[in-house]
């Protein structure tokens, strides 16, 4: 899993190509939830699916690089990438929500494994599973 935390590996051994172009910060929610709100600091738990952004597609959505259908962890800076840290609080359990992450609040100029280039913009659509 790439997004979670640094020391967790994906099992892809792809090399990916650069993003065509980055893209702001974005937060749009797909569904609203109904449970409880997700804050800074909650264990929480996630599905979700990342891909590198890509201006020749519609929709924004390149390669997929990720995925995970259950994922727990804390909501923090030092657990997650920045993005995740800002994107995700006041999402409800059960919504939906895609964020468009450029590198500054993702990997940076560094990228990560062969997954994600530096200077990757990602999309991630994330539903909320869980808030402890």
């Amino acid at each position: 899993m790439l997004i979670a935390c640094a020391a967790c590996g994906s099992s892809t051994s792809t090399t990916a190509t650069a993003p065509t172009s980055t893209a702001p910060f974005t937060i749009t929610d797909l569904t609203i939830g109904t449970g409880a709100t997700a804050a800074v600091g909650n264990r929480i738990t996630v599905a979700y699916t990342g891909w590198l952004y890509n201006t020749a597609n519609p929709d924004g959505k390149g390669t997929q690089f990720d995925t995970s259908t259950s994922t727990l962890f804390t909501l923090a800076s030092g657990n997650l990438i920045a993005g995740w840290v800002q994107g995700i609080p006041g999402m409800k359990v059960g919504g939906q929500r895609r964020l468009i992450v450029p590198p500054e609040l993702a990997y940076g100029t560094s990228g990560s494994g062969s997954t994600i280039p530096g200077n990757a913009t990602l999309i991630f659509d994330i539903t909320l599973l869980n808030v402890q």
